[in-house]
């Protein structure tokens, strides 16, 4: 198995996403590995580590998911492997429950969620991010 930390998405993932619809309420599950110290895409200097850059965009971000009735299901610090072994292991993890697919992506796809994702790009060294659903509905 191959495990590839991204920042982004890439095209081909996008319209998957995009040709299954709406298919109910979605989960996304992220893992984050962060940056020792922010690295920001437009070359602004910063004392922030990657974890405060990212809580710049996560603050912003929890505004917006209010907003549309998705909420933040779960959220930790990575420990340890328990079974299974991975080179690196990521920092942490969260779960968000988003009421649809495309409510998820008109956000990822907004001006006002794109205003502060520099902060994101600052502080992630990468992340997975895992679609789920409960398939029980």
């Amino acid at each position: 198995m191959i495990v590839l930390n991204k920042l982004h998405h890439s095209d081909e993932q996008w319209e998957a996403l995009a040709q299954m619809g709406d298919i109910g309420r979605v989960y996304m599950i992220n893992m984050f590995k962060f940056r020792q110290r922010a690295e920001y895409p437009d070359g602004r200097a910063s004392d922030l580590s990657g974890v405060e850059a990212y809580g710049l965009y996560g603050l912003e971000t929890a505004k917006l998911l209010g907003e549309m009735g998705a909420t933040i299901a779960h959220s930790s610090e990575l420990l340890g492997m328990i079974v299974g072994e991975v080179e690196n292991l990521w920092d942490s993890m969260a779960i968000v429950d988003y009421p649809s697919l495309p409510q998820f992506m008109e956000m990822v796809e907004s001006d006002a969620w794109q205003a502060h994702a520099i902060h994101r790009e600052a502080g992630l060294e990468g992340q997975l991010n895992i679609l789920a659903r409960n398939p029980t509905g």
